[in-house]
């Protein structure tokens, strides 16, 4: 149990941060999930839309709940499995 104010209120800050972050890697997942179904499906313009969906919180994941790399190296494969549907 916290026995300083400042104590409390990191418990307070940090549970929310959690929470925030948790929400952004499950999007992350969701999304990702969601284009590759797409792309598996044979359609293209949908492929493209869901693929453009999960580059956009795959970005905004980066640095936050993954490192940078890790995010840019996601979102170059799901544009090559994207680009092959051609």
């Amino acid at each position: 149990m916290a026995n300083h104010k400042s104590s409390e209120k990191r418990i307070l800050v940090t549970a929310k941060k959690n929470a925030i972050n948790t929400a952004r890697r499950s999007a992350v997942k969701t999304a990702t999930k969601k284009a590759v179904v797409a792309i598996e499906s044979g359609d293209k313009a949908a492929a493209t839309t869901a693929a453009r969906a999960a580059e956009s919180k795959i970005m905004k994941a980066a640095g936050k709940v993954m490192p940078k790399k890790r995010a840019a190296r996601k979102i170059s494969r799901l544009t090559k499995k994207v680009a092959k549907m051609a």
